[in-house]
Protein backbone atom coordinates (compact mmCIF):
# COMPACT_ATOMS: atom_id res chain seq x y z
CA UNK A 1 0.00 0.00 0.00
CA UNK A 2 0.86 3.16 -0.68
CA UNK A 3 1.90 6.03 2.09
CA UNK A 4 -0.07 9.28 3.23
CA UNK A 5 1.76 12.34 2.54
CA UNK A 6 1.03 14.82 4.90
CA UNK A 7 0.20 18.32 4.55
CA UNK A 8 2.15 20.94 4.33
CA UNK A 9 0.38 22.43 7.24
CA UNK A 10 1.46 19.28 8.85
CA UNK A 11 5.24 19.53 7.87
CA UNK A 12 5.20 23.47 8.76
CA UNK A 13 4.33 22.93 12.31
CA UNK A 14 6.37 19.58 13.04
CA UNK A 15 9.33 22.08 11.80
CA UNK A 16 8.44 25.24 13.75
CA UNK A 17 7.86 22.68 16.85
CA UNK A 18 12.08 21.79 16.31
CA UNK A 19 12.49 25.29 17.24
CA UNK A 20 10.97 25.06 20.18
CA UNK A 21 14.38 25.12 22.01
CA UNK A 22 15.84 27.96 20.19
CA UNK A 23 12.70 30.26 20.96
CA UNK A 24 12.92 28.43 25.13
CA UNK A 25 16.57 30.26 24.99
CA UNK A 26 15.28 33.65 23.80
CA UNK A 27 14.46 36.54 26.17
CA UNK A 28 10.73 37.37 26.58
CA UNK A 29 10.81 40.46 24.79
CA UNK A 30 12.65 38.32 21.96
CA UNK A 31 10.05 35.37 22.14
CA UNK A 32 6.97 37.30 21.14
CA UNK A 33 9.01 38.69 18.16
CA UNK A 34 9.88 35.03 17.24
CA UNK A 35 6.64 33.79 17.58
CA UNK A 36 5.98 36.69 15.09
CA UNK A 37 8.49 35.86 12.70
CA UNK A 38 6.80 31.85 13.17
CA UNK A 39 3.67 32.90 12.24
CA UNK A 40 4.49 34.26 8.91
CA UNK A 41 5.75 30.12 8.19
CA UNK A 42 1.60 29.90 8.97
CA UNK A 43 0.14 32.93 7.16
CA UNK A 44 1.67 32.05 3.74
CA UNK A 45 0.96 28.10 4.45
CA UNK A 46 -0.82 28.01 1.20
CA UNK A 47 1.52 29.52 -1.31
CA UNK A 48 4.84 27.94 0.39
CA UNK A 49 3.22 24.52 -0.49
CA UNK A 50 3.25 25.05 -4.17
CA UNK A 51 6.67 24.98 -4.12
CA UNK A 52 6.73 21.20 -3.61
CA UNK A 53 10.39 21.37 -2.21
CA UNK A 54 12.41 18.59 -1.00
CA UNK A 55 13.55 20.61 1.33
CA UNK A 56 11.52 21.48 4.52
CA UNK A 57 13.00 24.89 5.44
CA UNK A 58 13.32 26.03 2.13
CA UNK A 59 9.14 27.24 1.81
CA UNK A 60 9.76 28.16 5.68
CA UNK A 61 12.55 30.56 4.70
CA UNK A 62 10.60 32.09 1.40
CA UNK A 63 7.35 32.49 3.84
CA UNK A 64 9.50 34.27 5.98
CA UNK A 65 11.52 36.30 3.91
CA UNK A 66 8.47 37.02 1.82
CA UNK A 67 5.91 38.90 4.70
CA UNK A 68 9.64 40.90 5.19
CA UNK A 69 9.88 42.05 1.96
CA UNK A 70 6.33 42.69 2.01
CA UNK A 71 6.44 44.87 5.05
CA UNK A 72 9.74 46.86 4.23
CA UNK A 73 7.78 47.52 0.60
CA UNK A 74 4.74 48.71 2.66
CA UNK A 75 7.42 51.04 5.03
CA UNK A 76 9.07 52.72 2.07
CA UNK A 77 5.73 53.61 0.15
CA UNK A 78 4.59 54.97 4.08
CA UNK A 79 7.65 56.67 4.26
CA UNK A 80 7.43 58.13 0.34
CA UNK A 81 3.64 59.55 1.05
CA UNK A 82 4.82 61.21 4.10
CA UNK A 83 7.91 63.20 2.64
CA UNK A 84 5.47 64.35 -0.01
Amino acid sequence: MGRTVPSWRMVAEAEVEKMRKFRDALRSDDKVIFEDLLNQCRLYASAASSLASPVKELPLIMSILFAHHKKLTELERRLSERDK
